[in-house]
Parts: structure tokens; sequence; C-alpha cells
């Protein structure tokens, strides 16, 4: 019997979970040759591999068949190269075969299993767009602004201690001492912010809005591109702010007819996608990449040429973003923040009303070396894309104002040099430049679908950098959940949430496999109390659902394993989550008082009358062993991993000269942590230098549950001293979440802590 069909294409599942896809095929249905390769990453429980035959429709596709490959064949390592009868969904044979060529190998076989970065001369995630970098420098900022009075005492292996730097202050200067090029890309960018506003710092030109200093960089001849997303629920003639609030559509018209280029990017589908994938893409997903790349001039003197300079991570140019490690609720309402008062969580809430305003703490990068040119590339390659070769420097006139893209910003020598690789989410409809035939794509890093190029490789780095883990993983994200494979399918059909990234299952199974070793290990994962919103929310409370699946499913996967070795252990002595929040004593000097108040028995009220709230955690991070970090705006979210979902960016990178024999690194990364967990935990410690002990994560635990209890105790004497807070659930025996005793609600609200599904939002719309 024939394959017959004019656009098959093939799917690779384990269990539930897809995995791969062709591409279509159109010139021979009835014998398709697809001849594609695929690198998959696995981490699932399954009987079988699963190869579906498809035929794609306008809406939807036919199901051809199915063919089934036993694990058992292909578990011992061999190549396995054979036809496989394709069935019915009734497994009767369908008389057509499929010939499959694939090969198994064991986590444990990857040289880099569970031993860190072993060289210096590591080459970095393989199989990906962008090579690994050296010769680079790396500067790490936790927050918009560290003010003066931040004294991190954190001695490093060089003899000095680690200075923190300011990120706005040094976006400002970078976009001031620009001679030819400013180029950003954001989720969101709000001209009428400013980058400078410690009154302790000033600097000349520092009260001018970013709106402002753009257009004068433009005037003097810089060339000036932005691209920032078209949220399409921002519709001038309807409702100009839009659901997300992003001022689009403001940004758009405050550069009409001025020197800046700026233009709205919409998430549009590749061309090739079905008419309910592009309507999904176009209409659900963002562009999510934070980016600037300037000019600037070399360290070195005596050249008159110059090099880029690019900043990666988590802080859009926007409202709301502009914090420092004090977190302040209601101290800063009259000074800081009376112009900048964000708080999306109450309905109507506004400086008028008074606070608390939403804190919020996130992590960007500087990217300076040949890791730089590679931010530039990925924002030509999306301007293509979206607007053609307009306005783009070309190629001859860059050729002759900068440096090689090659030129290190520091020799091998350097003891402080970096290696550096970057990472995206993004695929061809968001892009220019990938190649269409699968075997190019594979050989760029790339993955090829029925209908797109994919390059997912922020996903791969994570993946790569858990598996590689020694000791301990420190993760900060605004989301976490997936691997919704491993779910608990009681309530749910798993197959219809597509939530298959695998992160918690990697961080779940490393875990094991280290109580299993009898060696100690220590995942600690900071997320915000609850995704930003109303709280009460059906998406707020749907995301909060997943989220503790997502939990469910790891803890279930520890505590078997500790029942396993016969171990009375507690299993967030290896998986414990926190969340920042901030309380504030009453009285303080020269404190706003709003002219009007909150409507009663609100959360809004309730709020400003306990004087707590969550500190916003935003930041999209992890480091591993302190040896090496991944900083950029994914999330641990389906959208953000998928590739063709949200485009995303972020790099990963590690200093050679701190990996010294078995002992532990104490270079940047290291310095860097510490400033995190003073911050957050309001003191140093030395159990904080060995994150993977009992005594240490025994300790932490002890701060932020200390933390918790001052937070939502009745009645409080002082400011919250740890902003550290322990996440408000307890883990039973069976790995099964519930939320702490007497806290169904978290405080102030009438919002589930565990979350409620919800049973008309589309998974998509919230994993």
């Amino acid at each position: 019997m024939e394959i017959v069909g004019p656009k098959l294409y093939a799917t690779i599942d384990l269990d539930k979970a897809r995995v791969a896809r062709t591409r279509m095929v159109e010139r021979d249905p009835s014998h398709p040759v697809w001849d594609e390769s695929f690198y998959i990453y696995c981490a699932h429980w399954t009987e079988d591999v699963i190869f579906t035959v498809k035929n794609d429709e306008l809406v939807g596709a036919t199901l051809i068949g199915r063919a089934y490959l036993p694990v058992e064949d292909i578990i011992d390592g061999r190549v396995v190269n054979k036809v496989v009868p394709i069935l019915n969904e009734d497994r009767q044979p369908t008389g057509s075969n499929i010939r499959v060529k694939l090969q198994f190998v064991r986590v444990t076989d990857e040289g880099d299993w569970s031993l860190g970065i072993r060289s210096p001369q590591y080459q970095g995630v393989p199989r990906t767009f962008f090579n690994q970098r050296r010769g680079c420098k790396v500067t790490l900022y936790q927050d918009a602004h560290v003010p003066d009075n931040f004294d991190s005492q954190v001695p490093l292996s060089s003899g000095k201690f680690y200075e923190p730097e300011r990120c706005w202050e040094d976006i400002f200067d970078a976009i001031t001492n620009a001679k030819n090029l400013i180029y950003i890309a954001g989720w969101s960018v709000y001209t009428q912010i400013t980058l400078v506003r410690d009154p302790r710092r000033p600097k000349p030109g520092g009260s001018t809005t970013l709106g402002e200093l753009l257009k004068r960089k433009a005037d003097e001849g810089v060339s000036v591109l932005m691209l920032i997303w078209d949220d399409r629920t921002s519709v001038e003639e309807f409702k100009k702010a839009g659901l997300m609030a992003t001022h689009d559509q403001e940004t758009d018209e405050y550069f009409r007819n001025t020197n800046v280029h700026c233009f709205l990017c919409p998430r549009n589908p590749d061309k090739k996608r079905s008419i309910v994938q592009g309507f999904e893409i176009s209409t659900m997903f963002t562009h999510h990449q934070k980016t600037v790349v300037v000019d600037s001039e070399l360290p070195e003197k005596g050249s008159q040429k110059r090099r880029i300079v690019s900043f990666v991570g988590g802080i859009d140019l926007c409202d709301g973003r502009y914090d420092a490690f004090e977190h302040p609720l209601f101290s800063s309402l009259a000074t800081t923040h009376h112009n900048d008062f964000h708080q999306p969580n109450f309905p109507g809430a506004s400086i008028k009303k008074g606070g608390p305003r939403e804190p919020w703490h996130d992590i960007h990068s500087r990217l300076e070396g040949p890791i730089a040119w590679d931010v530039l590339y990925n924002f030509e390659q999306r301007w293509r894309r979206q607007v053609g070769d307009k306005f783009l420097i070309p190629p001859n006139r860059l050729d002759k104002i900068l440096v090689h893209p090659t030129h290190s910003i520091s020799s091998n020598n350097d003891t402080e040099t970096w290696s550096v690789q970057l990472f995206r989410s993004i695929d061809g409809g968001a892009i220019s430049g990938f190649p269409e035939d699968p075997k190019e794509a594979i050989e760029f890093g790339l993955v090829s679908g029925k209908d797109n190029v994919i390059d997912r490789s922020i996903q791969d780095a994570y993946i790569n950098a858990i598996r590689r883990a020694k000791n301990f993983i420190y993760i900060e994200n605004q989301y976490f959940l997936g691997s919704s494979f491993g779910w608990r399918s009681s309530d749910i059909k798993v197959e219809d949430i597509d939530a298959l990234h695998l992160i918690p299952k990697e961080l779940s199974l490393k875990i094991i496999s280290k109580i299993e070793a009898g060696q100690r290990f220590a995942v600690y994962i900071v997320i915000p109390m609850w995704p930003e919103g109303i709280p009460e929310s059906g998406s707020v409370q749907a995301i909060l659902d997943w989220q503790r699946r997502t939990m469910e499913m790891m803890y279930s996967d520890i505590t078997e394993a500790l029942q396993r070795k016969g171990l009375d252990a507690d299993p967030r002595e290896y998986l414990t989550f926190f969340c920042l929040g901030n309380r504030e004593q009453i009285g303080k000097i020269s404190e706003y008082i709003p002219p009007e108040r909150p409507e009663p028995d609100t959360d809004y009220s309730r709020a400003q009358h306990s004087r707590r709230f969550m500190i916003y955690v935003h930041s999209k991070m992890m480091i591993v062993d302190d040896e090496y970090i991944i900083v950029g705006s994914a999330n641990i979210n389906q959208r953000s991993m998928d590739g063709a979902r949200d485009s995303e960016i972020a790099m990963g990178a590690f200093q050679p000269h701190h990996l010294v024999g078995n002992e532990p690194a104490r270079g940047q990364i290291f310095g860097f942590r510490m400033a995190l967990w003073q911050e957050h935990l309001g003191l140093l410690n030395r159990t904080f230098m060995h994150p993977e002990t009992l005594e240490c994560v025994q300790r932490v635990n002890q701060y932020a549950q200390m933390s918790w209890e001052a937070y939502s105790s009745d009645t409080f004497d002082n400011d919250l001293p740890c902003h550290l807070l322990r996440y408000p659930i307890d883990v039973n025996e069976d790995g099964t979440i519930n939320a702490l005793p007497g806290f169904e609600y978290f405080p102030d609200t009438k919002a589930r802590v565990l979350g409620k599904k919800d049973e008309y939002l589309p998974p998509i719309l919230t994993t």
C-alpha cells in the first residue's frame, strides 16, 4: 500500500511528548523521502519511539499511521537501521512501512556528565548557531542600579573584592558615547524614563529622558535603530495602552518624523504556517529579546577604529524597572518612584492612591569582545526580516569604522578573560538568513520542523549546563513550569498541555543521580510570589496551577529516590523554592502621603494597611557551581524555551582561569552570586560559599522561613531585614504539594497559592 497525501510530514514522539517534526514532502507524496537528521535531548519515560506520518491540511492534519520502535531495541546504544511497519489507530498494519535510523546515547556516556567545565579549552554548547567566543569581557548586573551604600565584601581568588556594577548608568554612558550606531531591541521601550536617578551619583545630562537622548544622538548623525514588539492589542483607535502596557504605540508616535528609525515588530509566523498556527503566533506570542548594541572606543589608545559593546538580559528600558537592593514599597514614592509608580497587580492602582509599589528585581549583562558582534548580527538578522537592509550601516562601512569581529578585548593569559556563547529562541518568521534545507539547518544547530526552521539553543544551553553540574545550581526566573509529559495526569490530558521543554525534568533527574550516587547536590530556585497581574485572575491562577504540577513532578521524583535509598531526608534539602518580599515600617521621614485611598476590602487596601508586598522576580538566570552562568530574556516556560513562540536571547559564560583543579571557582560568577545572596538575605555567611552542603541549604531555608513568618504575621515592628522568603508550600511524603498551613491564599489576597485549573483559557496562552 502506498502512502498518499499532497503534504506529508513525519513526527517523532516519546510517549505523549512530540520531540521532532520533519518538513513536508510535496513532490513525491506516494513514496516520501525525508532524509532528515535530528539530535534529540531525552528525559522521558517511554516504551516506544513513535514515528507518526500525517498529511497537512489548511486547518489541522490527517493521520496516516504510526510506527512503533521499542525502546529495548535501542537502549544498548547500538545504531539501529530498520524498516518499521506503519499501523493505523487500532494498531493494525496499513501495508506501508517507514525506514528509520537512530542511536541512543546515555547521558552518563557523555564526557562532561557531572564533571563541570573540565578544561579552560571547553568549546561551549555543541550544535548551536553561534560558536563560543574567547577573549571576551562580561559585566554582570543585579537590578537596574546598585547604590554606593551596598557594601559587598566578597573576596575573590584574585585577592580583590567583588565590585557590583550599575546597569542603567552604564547603558546611559554607552548611548551617550556612541559615535556611529545605537541598535535597540525590546519587548517594551518607554521614552519618558531617565536612566540616571541616584542623587549621590549625578552625571552630565543625566536628567535627559531616554527618548530625548536617542533623538539627540540621531541628530548628531548616529544611526539609531529600534525594534519594538508590536502588541496587537494596542490599537490607536481603541486602547492605545494595550493589554501588556508596553507603550509601543506611544514610542512609535514619539519618534515619528525624527531621525530615530523605530519600527514596531509584530511576532509574525513563518509564511508556511497553517492558518490556525499563524493566528496563534501573531496574537499570543511576543518579541521578548532585550538588547542594546553600540559602538565604543577601544580600551587601548592610538587607534581611530572603534568596537562593538552589547547589553543582554532581562531588563527592558521602560517604566517600573528602576530599582536597587532595598526594593522600597513606600519610602521612595516621594522621590525616585514618584513619577515611575508601577503596580499592575491591583486594579486602579496609582501614585495618587499610594503604595505599595511593585519592587523589581532583575539581572542583565554587558558583553565586550567578539561575543558583542554576535548580538549585533542577531539584531541585523531581525531587522532584515522586518525592514530589509534599509537604514542598517552596510558591512563595507562597518569595516572602516570598527575593528575586526574577532578582535579580543582580553588575552588568553588575562586571568579575568571570559569565554562566552550566544543562544536564542527564535524561528524563520522572526529572522532572515536561516537555511531552508534541513541538512544545512542541522549544520547550523537549527531544528527544522514541518513548516519552520527554529533556533532553540537557549533550552539546549540549560540542558547542557544542568548535565555538567557537579555540586549545585542557583536559578532566578520569572516563571518556572514545564516538562508537562511528566505531570500527574488524573485531571488533565498531558498531551494537550504541550509545555514540553526539559529543564524541570533535567533538574530532578540530576538530583536523583546524586542521591543514587550518595553525593550532596542542591538546587535553589527563586521565583515571584505569583506571576505579575491580578492574582485572582484566571490566567495567573492557571500559571500557578502549572507551576504546582511542575513542582510536584520534581518532588515526586526526589522523594521516590530518597525512599529507594532508605534515606529519611527532607526533599527541600535537595530542591528548595523561594520568593522575594518586603515589608516597611510606617512613619519614615518625609514619606509620601497619598491624596486618595484604595477601595476598602481590596487586595490594594489590605496590602497598604499591612505595608507588605512581593518583590517581583523578573530575572532569567542560572548559575552552575559558580563556574558557569546563563543570563538572558528567556523564562523557564514553554513560551520562552520553544523557539517558535516568544523570541528570546541569552548568553552563557565562564572564566577559564577560575577553573583550578578541584578547588571551587572564586571568580566574578562567584562574587555575583554572593552579592545576590547578600541582597536577598541581608547578610553574608561563610556557609554561603558552599551552597551544596547540607549546612548551607538548611541555613538558607531557616532564614527564609523566619522571613516568611515576619512577612506574613499580623503585626510587625521593624522593616523586613531579609527579603528571601520561603515559597509558601509544604512537600508531602509522596512529593505532592500543599499550601503552608493557614496560607491557602497569598497574604492580603484571595488568590490561591497552588493556583486553579482554568477550563476556558487554552494552555498555549499560559504555558
